[in-house]
């Protein structure tokens, strides 16, 4: 079971030291779990505890707010994700404008010696730390070497077509709505996750009841406005769907939101916690000249939605060899 310390000095790091990783890890993706399953083996050989340094929030809304990038995980989703890969020990520094000046030295010698007695360091190729970001890798082994701790530097992780894996490029995927890139990043689909609210119950109307989630805080990436295919993950398991993300001009309601159809599925979901897996985007949001037409629309987009489940679903369970 992972444990997340906000109160670093407590951790309970005994005089062998750690096994550390330090980033802000963003999305999670391929990249990052190669990084942390690395993590992991190296401190079962070694016999240490596991940590990941991380920061809370982004250094880019400190250290240049205008060029911070929206996020692919919220805080409280990342935590997850760490807890999944099987690490010990989670420390997230607040990322302060005084951090934001520690040279690297300064860093290595205050934050990872001092507080969690690095004694093995992992980090990705492009890694940079410290002000400005001037200590990079040769930087980071001179430090190890006269420290006395050792200093892996891990290669990228590449996707299908040998571009390495990074969070920008899978941000630039959400963006234009390419869903299955963005999957093949990540490892996963991107999702969207919060609480279910009362919606004003249009869809029960039409035939297509919705849940409406909650929106999430501003700095959680959102694809483009249109309708896609979900898996929904519920307390009671997970369902297919289909979600409208964005405003319903055929109602004259511009506002942005988040509602789901799901599938073969009744219960009440009031306020319950919900996870969207963004499948595939299946249209645009547009505006339709009644009722009749947009549910006839509605029809369609169930169809299409459910084959694009079905299709996905077959294939994942045939494997890579088929």
């Amino acid at each position: 079971m992972t444990s997340v310390w906000s109160d670093p000095a407590g951790l309970p790091i005994g005089d062998s030291g750690a096994v550390i990783t330090v980033g802000t890890f963003d999305g999670v993706h391929r990249g990052h779990h190669d990084v942390l399953a690395r993590l992991v083996a190296l401190a079962a050989e070694t016999d240490r505890p596991s940590l990941v340094v991380t920061f809370e929030p982004h250094p880019l809304e400190v250290v240049r707010p205008s060029a911070a990038p929206p996020l692919l995980t919220l805080h409280v989703e990342k935590l997850e994700m760490f807890a999944q890969c099987g690490v010990a020990y989670v420390a997230v520094l607040p990322f302060t404008p005084t951090l934001a000046l520690y040279e690297a030295e300064q860093f290595v010698d205050a934050v990872l010696l001092e507080r969690f007695r690095v004694a093995e360091l992992l980090v990705g190729h492009d890694h940079g730390f410290g002000r400005g970001r001037l200590g990079d890798i040769d930087v980071l082994k001179a430090l190890g070497a006269s420290r006395g701790f050792g200093v892996t530097v891990l290669p990228p992780v590449h996707d299908a077509d040998g571009r390495a894996i990074s969070s920008t490029a899978i941000r630039t995927a959400i963006l234009l709505g390419d869903l299955q890139t963005a999957a093949a990043g990540l490892g996963r689909p991107y999702s969207l996750a919060g609480t279910v609210i009362r919606g004003d119950q249009r869809g029960r109307l039409i035939g297509y009841p919705t849940l409406n989630l909650q929106p999430p805080p501003t700095r959680k990436l959102l694809p483009p406005d249109g309708v896609y295919a979900v898996r929904v993950q519920t307390p009671q398991g997970p369902f297919g769907g289909m979600l409208n993300l964005g405003p319903r001009p055929t109602f004259g309601d511009a506002s942005r939101r988040i509602e789901t159809h799901v599938f073969d599925a009744t219960h009440d979901w009031y306020g319950a916690p919900i996870r969207l897996d963004l499948i595939a985007r299946l249209r645009d949001t547009r505006s339709f000249t009644g009722i009749d037409a947009l549910r006839a629309q509605l029809v369609l987009d169930e169809a299409a939605a459910r084959d694009t489940l079905q299709r996905l679903a077959t294939a994942a369970s045939a494997g890579p060899l088929s």
